[in-house]
């Protein structure tokens, strides 16, 4: 059996070594999910809702234990991961409700009664990303659990730590066995044959634009549903009668937090001209006061990024382009690289266009409203973004303009755990979180009942 080195991403050190998921084991897996699954949806409506509040208290009751294993696999600071760890808690209490509100409709019609259920698609397969490996594993796991299914779960190579805790900490909160299976190994493997097998009834990525095409089509042959939330170039559009103050130092989260790692960062960064002096200036003192370092540091607002490719991902971007100013990052082990902004930077310049995943922020300069709206929308990807203005009625107006699935006003927050989630164009398929997400873990079906003699 093969192994992989779980390299913790500040020191360069190995983590832990895990033991991979063969490709044969799968039809076993698939197998015990399924004969799990069956049971788990016979389940009354209110056992299953208890279960999953179980199992939101069992992640509480490890929250620092999680915490740490998250700040120390992904890169991430203690306190960004802590918050992570209590909304993953939080995600698995609000679907305990869900259970119970699964509701059909009844339909007039002649000669009877026409009624709808929602029905449980079987066994889902998900694929989650490195940058957010609990959070973004508990947006899809409850959920899917909530709508009667059971789920086998493939995390990143990189980050796969978290989410096997999750697993043994579900099932040991009363979550019946087979139902959440953890599954270790390369994408281009295990990942492509949860795609491709005929048992496994949904997948839902998140992760590039790139695989996020390759698995619609390999998905396409078994007919499977897929959620797929991909990449973004979000854009913060700032109008000169903004809080300047406020959009500049919300950069420290919306293009720096979990260094830049995040397909909702704004890393395109629009600023009305009279206004552009005054908010470089304000966002200079920003990035020079943001704390690069070890994430187990309760100061730290910015660690490491989550592998060496990575790190010279991103560092091929900012090699010749047009650095204004960046901050500081420390020396020595791990993969370093220091908040930075670009400026002035041509539209089509590669870093201006493409999902960098990194701490690295484009400020553009723009003269109308039209205009700007024009150089966000001249993208492939429609993730989120964000309007800054103290005028209601310009706010409203751009807000609807804006080609992408999750916008903020005066904020950079994209998601919540009540409201859907997801992207427009390239960024996407299908929605995420709010009541929305349990529409893409069930199927519609439809029942006439005659009342003719």
């Amino acid at each position: 059996m093969s192994t992989i080195n779980v390299i913790e991403p500040a020191t360069e050190r190995v983590l832990d070594t895990l033991e991979t998921t063969d490709v044969a084991e799968l039809d076993a897996v698939v197998a015990r999910a399924a004969k799990a699954q069956k049971l788990w949806a016979a389940e009354s409506p209110q056992y299953r809702g208890q279960v999953l509040l179980a199992v939101a208290a069992a992640i509480e009751a490890n929250s620092e234990h999680l915490a740490r294993l998250e700040s120390r696999n992904v890169g991430m600071p203690i306190t960004e991961a802590r918050g992570a760890v209590a909304g993953a808690a939080a995600t698995f209490r609000y679907y305990a409700a869900a259970p119970e509100r699964l509701l059909g409709h009844t339909i007039p019609v002649d000669g009877g009664v026409d009624m709808t259920f929602r029905e449980p698609i079987g066994v889902v397969g998900l694929i989650t990303p490195w940058n957010y490996p609990l959070t973004i594993a508990s947006w899809k796991v409850a959920p899917g659990l909530a709508a009667g299914n059971a789920i086998v779960l493939k995390p990143a190579e990189l980050t796969p730590l978290t989410a096997r805790e999750l697993a043994a900490i579900a099932t040991a909160a009363g979550l019946p066995e087979g139902l959440l299976t953890v599954l270790v190994g390369p994408g281009r493997t295990i990942g492509r044959a949860m795609v491709e097998h005929p048992g496994i009834g949904k997948i839902a990525f998140t992760g590039s634009t790139e695989v996020g095409k390759d698995i619609a089509q390999r998905a396409a042959g078994t007919l499977k549903r897929v959620t797929l939330e991909l990449g973004g170039k979000s854009a913060a559009l700032v109008f000169a009668d903004a809080d300047l103050d406020a959009a500049a130092s919300g950069l420290t989260g919306a293009v720096f937090g979990n260094s830049g790692q995040d397909c909702c960062a704004r890393s395109r960064v629009f600023v009305e001209r009279p206004a552009l002096e005054a908010f470089l200036e304000k966002l200079e003192k920003v990035v020079g006061g943001i704390v690069v370092g070890d994430p187990l540091n309760e100061s730290t607002q910015m660690g490491p990024l989550v592998s060496a490719g990575q790190k010279e991902r991103v560092r091929a971007y900012v090699d010749g382009a047009p650095v204004l100013f960046r901050g500081v990052a420390p020396e020595g082990p791990g993969y370093w690289v220091p908040p930075t902004v670009l400026h002035p930077i041509d539209d089509r310049h590669p870093a201006a266009r493409e999902e960098i995943f990194g701490p690295v922020v484009s400020v553009f300069a723009f003269d109308s409203e039209q205009e700007a709206l024009a150089r966000a929308n001249d993208t492939v990807y429609g993730l989120a973004g964000s309007i800054w203005t103290s005028d209601a009625a310009r706010s409203l107006r751009v807000a609807r303009a804006v080609d992408a699935g999750a916008l903020a006003v005066n904020s950079y927050t994209s998601v919540r755990i009540t409201t859907p989630f997801g992207g427009f164009k390239q960024s996407g398929l299908g929605r995420e979180l709010g009541p929305d997400a349990l529409d893409a873990y069930t199927e519609v079906k439809n029942v006439f009942f005659s009342t003719t003699g």
